[in-house]
């Protein structure tokens, strides 16, 4: 089995796809997804709806991972998440936390500036 540094670092890498179902093998059927200015998305339904208005905005959706750190099940990573949205790219600085069990994330919390993400999708 993958490590959960190698099981976060995979998704990341997928999320550029921009496909939901791509994405959703990586999560657990209980997954908390929390982007702390809002409220969790409780469950893989609930997490899929969220990410599925994320990547449906705009052309293009990329994770660089700048730093990894992981512990265990605990992985962080301080990436640039960049949206395309009408052929301009707005990157966005996040601290992602994530926790990952028998190969799946369970819990994902994403650090972020509100007021960048409403300029951003505002831009669009």
């Amino acid at each position: 089995m993958a490590s959960a540094e190698q099981v976060v670092r995979d998704f990341c890498a997928v999320v550029s796809t921009r496909d939901p179902e791509a994405m959703r093998p990586f999560f657990s059927e209980d997954i908390v997804y929390h982007n702390i200015p809002m409220e969790p998305a409780e469950g893989i339904d609930a997490t899929m709806a969220v990410i599925k208005m994320f990547v449906g905005i705009g052309e293009a959706l990329e994770f660089e991972i700048h730093h990894l750190a992981s512990d265990g099940s605990t992985v962080l990573t301080e990436r640039t998440d960049s949206f395309t949205i009408n052929g301009k790219k707005s990157p966005l600085p996040v601290m992602g936390a994530f926790h990952v069990v028998d190969g799946k994330i369970t819990a994902w919390r994403d650090y972020f500036d509100m007021a960048q993400v409403t300029a951003i999708f505002g831009s669009g």
